[in-house]
């Protein structure tokens, strides 16, 4: 087999084996340049990155197989938090160990977080919060929201029980707002799950292991220090109130509870950040529009939160505070999890629960596609037309998001 390297994967014109992979360990820099590229092109969202992920390691690098890919994506879609991060962390994982899972999450997310980071400080300069290119870009975060919730109901919410969990979730954050609604309707929607729901089917089992440099005491490490830090950061910042507790505490919590994929986590940080009044809704809203315009994963919607926030730090340190904050979560999951995978995969109960959840995270989707999202971005007939013009051209013409968010931006400039 010829050696695996950057260069030698993606010179040949003919595709390997898809069903082979590459047993020799890589280098953390080799994991950062791969995932650099990824980080500075993958445009689409959590689905498309899965795409690019498989194109890029499954058949040209050959770092891990076809089936192994798909059992390792599995794995992902299980557990709380971006599941396209999180397989590029393992992918890094596995590749280069522990350095190597650091470098995919660097490279993947840093170029999408800067350029947000460099919004939220120059948001002054180009008209600020309230400028009219803005409303066309929160107009554009009406259709991209719209968007995910139809595209996850037509896949989490089917049936009439899903249907019924995802209905229920949605009225319980309307008439209990904030985190501690979405954590009940969460909780209620496994619970429902195991009740009410079959277990879907699961992948064909894989029998190599996808667990590669970690230990099961180091798992479990990971998966007692997720816990502290999840009871630990609410209790520090209630004692303190310190600006970076109350950071920490709030992103921490949101990439702990996101089911569903980057979109979800929207209800999640305006709970913790804009009903709070750490930062205003239309500077959020604005944030998550552009950010759909962004290549890389969308939870680094937290770097311009963690930017414009009020709060102590703010800048660059909140932004970096808030992006650590937000994708730890997921970090300490894929060690902790990845040992046990194979074993919890064959749970009927855990599939159940997970399904009901999965539901219910829809239904609060729809919420934050109520409020604040269609409330501040639809403010006039024009502004609806836009939401109209770009839900279409996403959904009938199969835009990518940045170009519909672009074209929006300028539609607000000319017409509102």
């Amino acid at each position: 087999m010829v050696p695996d390297t950057p260069m030698a994967s993606d010179a040949g014109p003919s595709a390997p084996d898809k069903g082979e992979e590459t047993t020799e360990r890589g280098t953390p820099f080799e994991v950062f340049c791969a995932f650099l590229v990824l980080g500075l092109t993958s445009f689409g969202g959590p689905v498309a990155h899965l795409g690019y992920f498989r194109e890029a390691f499954v058949v040209r690098r050959r770092w891990i197989s076809d089936a192994a890919y798909a059992d390792l994506v599995a794995l992902c879609q299980f557990l709380p938090g971006p599941a396209s991060s999180q397989v590029g962390m393992a992918l890094g994982l596995r590749r280069a160990g522990g350095l190597g899972m650091l470098a995919a999450w660097t490279a993947f997310t840093l170029p999408s977080a800067l350029i947000l980071v460099g919004f939220a400080l120059g948001a002054s300069v180009f008209g600020g919060a309230g400028g009219a290119w803005v409303e066309g870009v929160k107009a554009a975060a009406v259709a991209v929201v719209a968007q995910a919730v139809l595209g996850m109901a037509r896949t989490l919410a089917i049936g009439r029980e899903r249907a019924t969990i995802s209905g229920a979730a949605l009225i319980l954050a309307l008439l209990l707002p904030g985190a501690g609604g979405q954590v009940l309707a969460i909780l209620l929607g496994g619970l429902a799950g195991l009740a009410l729901l079959q277990p879907p089917v699961p992948t064909a089992s894989v029998e190599e292991t996808l667990h590669g440099p970690v230990r099961r005491g180091a798992a479990i490490g990971a998966l007692a220090l997720f816990a502290v830090l999840l009871v630990a950061l609410p209790l520090l910042a209630a004692l303190t109130g310190a600006g970076w507790a109350v950071l920490a505490d709030g992103f921490y919590r949101s990439g702990s509870l996101v089911f569903g994929g980057g979109h979800v986590v929207l209800p999640l940080l305006q709970s913790e950040f804009v009903e709070t009044g750490h930062i205003g809704r239309e500077a959020f809203l604005a944030g998550y529009g552009v950010t759909q315009a962004m290549p890389g994963p969308l939870f680094t919607f937290a770097a311009y939160v963690g930017a414009a926030s009020n709060l102590d730090p703010n800048g660059l340190a909140g932004a970096a505070l808030a992006l650590v904050a937000i994708f730890l979560p997921s970090a300490l999951l894929v060690l902790g999890v990845l040992p046990f995978w194979q074993s919890l995969r064959a749970s009927p109960s855990a599939r159940r629960a997970l399904s009901g959840i999965n539901a219910a995270v829809v239904g609060l989707l729809a919420a934050a596609l109520y409020d604040p999202v269609f409330s501040e971005g639809v403010t006039s007939a024009p502004t609806m037309a836009i939401a109209v013009a770009s839900f279409v051209g996403l959904v009938a013409w199969s835009l990518p998001a940045w170009a519909v968010v672009a074209a929006s931006a300028l539609l607000g400039a000319v017409f509102l």
